[in-house]
């Protein structure tokens, strides 16, 4: 177990530590979004250009604007809204996970589909490492892993069924610097299959470091990434941290 742990607290370490996180309560920044999976859930373009806030210590995100001025996402783990920037709930779903059963690869999604993807991913990604320590996560080290001539560790993450994310299992490959370089999960509402995520281009942000690239393709049943198969772009500035 301190083995496992020592993985855990170095990737910590290295994006700028527990107590410098543990002094912020939520980040927001501007994105933009591409890739053609939005086009094949027909949300072309709704991401293309938006901010995202993140709750860093429970699951919170909003996008904003959503289609217009003035609109904004709202995620919990077990709800998801589209509201007025006033706070007057346009449209809501409870459970809105339930409402992907059946769906294949190319089925449409609502919008309120496209504020539960986009907003739980997003908080996932912007609160690792540092969600690892919350309530009901575990990790343990895997074997290391060969790609592009570097050998990188390998920590395999079990979400708490109390978070809304992608799979329940995901294996994040660290560096020797203790930075993430790829990032492997099944998004299982999307039914496209695993997926390979390399966050980079890392940027620090008040202490924190952020990767501000993020490059999403399908993964070979070999373990590798199909680079031919690029299916999300995300790209990141004005970070901010409160």
């Amino acid at each position: 177990m301190n083995e496992n742990n020592s993985l855990k607290d170095l990737t910590i370490a290295a994006h700028g530590g527990l107590d410098r996180w543990n002094g912020f309560t939520s980040l927001t920044a501007h994105l933009r979004n591409g890739g053609p999976l939005w086009g094949l859930k027909g949300q072309e373009g709704v991401l293309a250009d938006a901010h995202v806030r993140v709750v860093l210590h429970s699951q919170f995100a909003s996008h904003f604007p959503i289609r217009e001025e003035g609109r904004r996402t709202a995620l919990t783990p077990k709800r998801v809204a589209i509201e007025t920037d006033a706070g007057e709930v346009l449209a809501e779903r409870d459970n809105p996970r339930d409402s992907f059963a059946g769906h294949v690869l190319e089925t449409p999604w609502d919008e309120l589909q496209l504020a539960y993807f986009a907003g739980y991913a997003m908080w996932t990604y912007l609160t690792a490492p540092f969600s690892f320590t919350m309530p009901g996560f575990t990790t343990e080290e895997l074997t290391p892993w060969e790609e592009d001539g570097q050998t990188w560790r390998r920590l395999k993450v079990t979400f708490p069924d109390s978070i809304a994310t992608h799979s329940k299992e995901q294996t994040f490959y660290i560096g020797s610097d203790g930075l993430f370089k790829r990032h492997d999960y099944n998004a299982e509402i999307v039914a496209g299959g695993p997926a390979a995520h390399y966050p980079s281009e890392y940027r620090e942000f008040d202490g924190i470091k952020v990767p501000t690239k993020r490059r999403v393709y399908a993964l070979n049943e070999d373990g590798t990434p199909n680079l031919d198969l690029l299916l999300v772009t995300i790209d990141l500035d004005k970070i901010t941290l409160e």
